[in-house]
């Protein structure tokens, strides 16, 4: 069972990000905020849920949440700044967008800069222990997998409607067999023979 709190603030917000490990297309943070009596029978770590699911709570959460606000880190920004500065950059825009300003914060994973005068604090696989931060995760996913099937109209050979930028074996076959393309992160090693790869 996920907690609804760990910090015993009625404005608590959880906070999440997808899509670090991708080789395309942006990282997509999320932060909620929940009111203190919501509860959902099957909300978990997005990574638990099936896509059917996901897509049915993404709707339920915009709906109950006190707030809740979605950022996308585009992958110019990941290549410029890295990917775990881009999770924390995304974090904290999403936190900014909030219509209410949260009192705490709760982090999935351990690494986070502060925001503001907030306190926070970060709880490695928080998105399974926690319903906001799992509803935030809920959110980046469904979000970026949204933006991720938008543009394999453009690039289908990549088929991101399925892999959604992971490094599957097939997603890398297109790299090597089509190239590079503007949504690919530069600064990632996107075939394991990289060196020779002209980018």
């Amino acid at each position: 069972m996920l907690k609804l709190n760990y910090s015993g603030f009625d404005l608590e917000a959880g906070t999440d990000e997808a899509g670090r490990g991708c080789l395309a297309g942006p990282v997509v943070a999320a932060a909620v905020i929940l009111p203190k009596d919501f509860s959902h029978p099957f909300l978990n770590d997005s990574k638990q849920l099936s896509e059917k699911k996901r897509k049915e709570l993404k709707p339920i959460i915009e709906a109950q949440s006190l707030a809740f606000a979605v950022s996308f880190v585009w992958q110019e920004e990941v290549d410029k700044i890295n990917v775990l500065q881009a999770s924390i950059t995304g974090m904290h825009r999403a936190i900014a967008q909030l219509k209410t300003t949260p009192e705490f914060i709760i982090v999935d994973g351990n690494k986070f800069k502060n925001y503001k005068q907030i306190p926070h604090k970060t709880i490695v696989k928080g998105d399974s222990k926690y319903l906001s931060i799992a509803a935030a995760s809920v959110l980046a996913k469904t979000y970026r997998d949204e933006y991720m099937e938008k543009i394999h109209l453009e690039y289908s050979d990549y088929n991101w409607k399925k892999n959604k930028g992971y490094p599957t074996k097939e997603h890398r076959e297109a790299i090597r067999n089509f190239g590079v393309t503007k949504y690919h992160r530069k600064s990632f090693k996107l075939l394991p023979e990289q060196l020779k790869l002209a980018l």
